[in-house]
């Protein structure tokens, strides 16, 4: 689609709605590689699941068992019935919303804050608040590796050909290991303040980053550079999507801070959650709810 056909497309489907998903604050969105449905993790210690019923997310479950908040969690990149859960309870949960409950609970070293599943679906991969990163192996649901860094470790994710390992850290950089041999390839700096996030696009073309600086960098995956900078932005990058074209649509408004975001695998539509107006987990205000945005605006 081109960009005019964007833009015509976001004049008559801008519409953002708000649907109940948790008691407090959610920490992260993400889309089954179906797009069928939306999973949602809080600061209450439980996950949801959404079905996409045309225009409006209807609630299927809500997932319980982890003793802290859920800080991140993912689907598995090409079976959209399992998803996996990180935890400040020094676990992972694997999730399968056929039986509604938990295949399994892993048991880490430390409570983890991010975690990402390997394009091949064999390896899940967790980062916890130490900065050690623990590679588990899916099948047997051990870990198989283990690397502990001298840095602040943010996001980590694989690169669509699963042959290499990134991860930004607080002094700005990127850092790249082979995989799975997880050797040092290549520490690019990449923002004058801390890195936050990163994310890879469809089409393996490229990557972004995020930073505490308010940029987001694009690079080219094959030269390891920087091909262009966005910098209309007020504050701290905190999180990144793509869509599934890879192309850059529009800007939504948000009244707070956005914590996590996430394109639709197959349509203009973006899910994303927002921090509580006034700081506290007030279930009147926007605690709690996930938000859809690219609805018909006369839907």
């Amino acid at each position: 689609m081109s960009a005019l056909a964007l833009y015509e497309h976001f004049r008559t489907n801008s519409k953002t709605r708000e649907f109940p998903a948790h008691g407090a604050k959610v920490h992260s969105v993400a889309w089954s590689c179906d797009g069928r449905r939306l999973a949602s993790g809080s600061f209450d210690k439980t996950a949801s699941v959404f079905l996409l019923e045309k225009d409006r997310l209807i609630k299927e479950n809500n997932y319980r068992g982890h003793g802290d908040s859920v800080d991140q969690l993912c689907w598995h990149p090409t079976n959209p019935d399992l998803f996996v859960t990180a935890s400040g309870d020094k676990t992972i949960r694997i999730w399968d919303v056929r039986s509604e409950r938990c295949l399994t609970t892993v048991t880490t070293k430390g409570e983890n804050i991010n975690i990402c599943w390997s394009p091949d679906g064999q390896t899940i991969a967790v980062g916890n608040k130490d900065d050690v990163v623990t590679f588990i192996d899916v099948k047997t649901h051990r870990p198989k590796a283990e690397e502990t860094f001298k840095f602040e470790v943010n996001e980590i994710s694989w690169n669509n050909d699963n042959n290499m390992f990134f991860l930004t850290n607080g002094n700005g950089c990127i850092n790249i290991l082979s995989y799975p041999e997880l050797k040092p390839i290549q520490s690019i700096n990449a923002h004058p303040s801390n890195c936050i996030c990163i994310k890879f696009d469809p089409t393996g073309k490229y990557f972004a980053t995020g930073s505490a600086d308010a940029l987001v960098s694009l690079w080219d995956i094959e030269e390891l550079a920087c091909v262009r900078c966005f910098s209309r932005l007020d504050w701290p990058v905190r999180t990144l999507s793509f869509s599934y074209d890879g192309e850059k649509l529009c800007e939504v408004q948000c009244e707070s801070p956005t914590f996590t975001v996430a394109w639709h695998p197959k349509r203009y539509l973006l899910a994303f959650a927002c921090d509580d107006k006034d700081g506290k987990y007030d279930s009147s205000r926007e605690a709690g709810t996930v938000k859809l945005f690219g609805l018909p605006n006369d839907s």
